[in-house]
């Protein structure tokens, strides 16, 4: 490709942070002269951007570095060259092992240290370098203007937790917490609205612990809802213990704040959450729920499930049941325990099997759906503003959001990209919501 414009392909494992960082990547990476590949075969630089918390996350980077192998010496037979370099929470902490383990991969650079690629690929095919330093100021310092991509966008605000669950790896991934400066998250946000962004999602390990300049959470939220032309703030993820007074208020009170919350429960039980080291009890987060519902009774909430954990019971699971039919969810995330390295519960006794997790899986998320479907179903007939952000799967379809997160398709002009407007909504599925425009196009917001 000697005399053309390099290209990168970014490959993105995991997590909405994830999804940040490889934009952002992205944007490190355009102001050296890169452009977008479509394809790993067509690009001079691959990026493997890797998520700890998924299941068998390590296996699925060495299968991709695998693939990687021979187009790495194709292009390198026909006189070309291409860089492999694999960061996240992988990278982060099995950074050695994949620079012995995997050839392939010339770089391996930890989630604080991707400000630094244009440099680190000087050291490239010397051996696997590792950069894995824990410096979130300087990342963020030191990352160049950002662009929009769409009238939806994430924007990291804290990373790293303090919480220590024990079963998680963020910690020793991310490191401790870090919240970025208030005017530094301002300035992003304005450069995103300037763009067109109408809906911004605030990211963090643990999100609103996030404080920062005598500034708390809601106060930030607060300032980001004056910003023009910025009419949507989501954020996640949460802890039920960074729930405050004046958050629990700003849900009322901040138009801008969708009526939607995530807040992991984890497990129903009392005895598994002291386990999991969650420092709350059932009873803490369901008076938490009814403080939240009071001040925006309108609000759908998001939970994450584990089930399986170590000790877990019968009894236990039933308490997690239990739990969720008393809280009612629009939507949740549920997973079996899997053992991560380095983490106290990966040791814990009292593993069980795979087979008691899959079929204890198999009913929690036969009711979560149940939930789910009973929620999406209840829109019908329903007039909801939706943030229209590309066309539909189908001609003359175009696809958005509703204030509940929800997947909305109507037909619509390609000129409501990026504009709200009412849509009757018709059907509601189990992952999205049907309708047709309530009002004609040029009086969308």
């Amino acid at each position: 490709m000697s005399g053309e414009q390099k290209r990168v392909f970014i490959k993105t494992y995991g997590c909405q942070m994830n999804v940040y960082d490889s934009e952002r990547i992205g944007d490190v990476m355009a102001a050296e002269g890169y452009a977008p590949a479509d394809s790993a075969e067509d690009a001079d630089l691959v990026v493997l951007n890797t998520c700890h918390i998924r299941e068998k996350a390590a296996e699925k980077l060495y299968s991709d570095l695998g693939r990687l192998r021979p187009m790495k010496a194709e292009k390198a037979a026909s006189g070309g060259k291409m860089v492999v370099a694999v960061t996240g929470c992988v990278a982060q902490a099995e950074g050695a092992e994949i620079a012995a383990r995997a050839p392939t991969a010339d770089l391996v650079i930890g989630p604080q240290s991707y400000h630094r690629l244009p440099e680190l690929l000087a050291r490239a095919g010397k051996g696997g370098a590792v950069e894995a330093e824990f410096d979130a100021p300087e990342k963020f310092r030191k990352l160049g203007a950002r662009r929009a991509s769409g009238p939806a966008a994430f924007l990291t605000v804290q990373e790293g937790c303090d919480k220590f669950c024990s079963f998680c790896v963020v910690p020793y991934t991310r490191g401790a917490e870090f919240s970025r400066a208030p005017q530094q998250i301002l300035e992003e946000a304005r450069a995103l609205a300037d763009q067109g962004v109408r809906e911004v999602t605030l990211l963090g390990q643990n999100v609103n612990a996030w404080a920062a300049d005598g500034w708390n959470f809601a106060r930030l939220l607060r300032e980001l809802a004056t910003i023009d032309g910025l009419d949507r703030l989501r954020y996640t993820t949460s802890h039920p213990r960074d729930m405050d007074d004046e958050l629990i208020a700003a849900h009322g009170e901040v138009e801008a704040l969708m009526p939607y919350l995530h807040l992991p429960l984890q497990s129903g039980s009392d005895r598994i959450l002291k386990a999991m080291n969650r420092k709350h009890t059932l009873d803490d987060y369901l008076r938490l729920i009814e403080r939240i519902r009071a001040a925006r009774p309108d609000i759908a909430m998001s939970g994450d499930f584990i089930v399986g954990f170590p000790g877990e019971t019968e009894a236990d699971f039933q308490d997690t049941l239990r739990a969720v039919r008393e809280t009612g969810y629009a939507s949740a995330f549920s997973f079996k325990y899997s053992r991560r390295p380095g983490t106290p519960a990966s040791d814990a006794d009292g593993q069980i099997s795979e087979e008691e997790k899959s079929e204890r899986l198999a009913r929690l998320q036969a009711l979560l759906f149940e939930q789910q479907d009973g929620f999406n179903a209840a829109m019908a007939g329903r007039t909801i503003p939706v943030l229209f952000e590309k066309p539909g799967r189908h001609a003359g379809q175009m696809a958005g959001r509703s204030p509940w997160l929800q997947a909305v398709h109507a037909d619509a002009p390609e000129s409501l990209a990026g504009r709200i407007a009412d849509v009757e909504i018709l059907t509601g599925q189990r992952n999205s919501l049907t309708g047709r425009l309530a009002q004609r196009a040029d009086a969308a917001a």
